[in-house]
């Protein structure tokens, strides 16, 4: 099946407003990618002539690697603009930065942003450039719930039946936004445990199991995905202190023995150990924060491919074969 007859593109703004389908073929698209970061030339021609262009307004270190990577081993040309690079930071608006890049026909714009809908905003104004939305303030993430995914299918060979734990501050994680969308999408099982200060009012109404004691949520479950702390918020007192927060919150191998002996830790980075999670667990059997790098950059290679080919799809798995070392 094409991406056309899915219909992805022409942008990927969020996880909400997919199809079961269309997730699962972003992810069999994405599977066929991993292969190629293991060979020795971790390259195919597939989108030889196209453009990519990575606008990263606000600081990351792996998404924005990870895009750049994907790019260059499609053989795409990858363009790399910072915060401090654009002219953002002389007045200009987003909008006419981002008019002035597609005047230069990139096929793809990936950005990140501080504000919640600004991929939208620009999606909507752009006629030639498909948008990834890499980030866009306490919105979504959706590449990364798409990565999370795959590593999930290719530890446990299954996306359905699942009990999935996020743990941390959802209040302000577009990453766990964006995983619940998928999770619940799949009809898997989310659960939420975290301080009341870190928990959506509207999270019950997503489908969400709510709890405030780490071992009610862990009982049972098939995958632990831990959430940053977002140390810059603590002056506004949403927790009394990360020690405390410790304390009653912090992934230990102990407790996913004793209550998730069967599960698997997740994590998007940063992390900070001894708060969110243990060293034990960081470095431990059960991570796959690894592995979630690693797939990462496939997925984002699937999307990126999926989007610059939407008017054109090729038969990818006998292109990959005839490129492979």
């Amino acid at each position: 099946m094409s991406s056309t007859d899915l219909k992805i593109g022409p942008h990927l703004l969020g996880i909400r407003g997919l199809s079961r389908e269309q997730v699962e073929f972003i992810l069999a698209t994405a599977a066929q990618f991993v292969e190629v970061s293991e060979r020795p030339i971790k390259r195919v021609p597939t989108l030889r002539g196209k453009t990519v262009v990575n606008l990263f307004l606000e600081a990351s270190t792996r998404t924005r690697t990870s895009f750049e990577i994907a790019a260059k081993r499609l053989s795409a040309d990858a363009v790399n603009i910072g915060a401090k690079d654009s002219s953002v930071t002389k007045g200009e608006t987003l909008l006419d930065t981002v008019w002035t890049l597609q005047a230069m026909a990139p096929d793809v714009i990936v950005m990140r942003h501080p504000s919640s809908g600004a991929a939208h905003f620009i999606a909507q104004h752009l006629t030639r450039s498909a948008v990834v939305n890499a980030g866009d303030g306490l919105h979504e993430h959706p590449t990364q719930a798409l990565l999370d995914a795959l590593t999930i299918k290719q530890k446990l060979g299954k996306l359905t039946g699942l009990k999935i734990v996020l743990v941390g501050d959802v209040f302000r994680g577009r990453v766990a936004r964006s995983n619940i969308f998928l999770h619940t999408l799949l009809g898997n099982e989310v659960r939420a445990v975290a301080p009341p200060t870190f928990i959506p009012p509207d999270l019950a109404q997503l489908g969400v199991k709510l709890y405030h004691d780490l071992p009610s949520a862990l009982d049972g479950a098939d995958v632990v995905m831990s959430l940053r702390i977002k140390t810059e918020y603590l002056q506004d007192a949403f927790i009394p202190s990360t020690d405390e927060y410790c304390r009653r919150f912090c992934i230990t191998e102990p407790i996913l023995a004793k209550y998730a002996p069967e599960s698997i830790v997740l994590a998007p980075g940063p992390f900070n150990r001894g708060i969110e999670m243990s060293s034990e667990v960081v470095d431990g059997p059960r991570s796959q924060i690894s592995k979630q790098v690693n797939y990462g950059v496939a997925v984002r290679m699937a999307v990126i491919y999926l989007l610059a080919i939407r008017q054109g799809a090729m038969n990818l798995s006998e292109h990959l074969k005839e490129h492979s070392a």
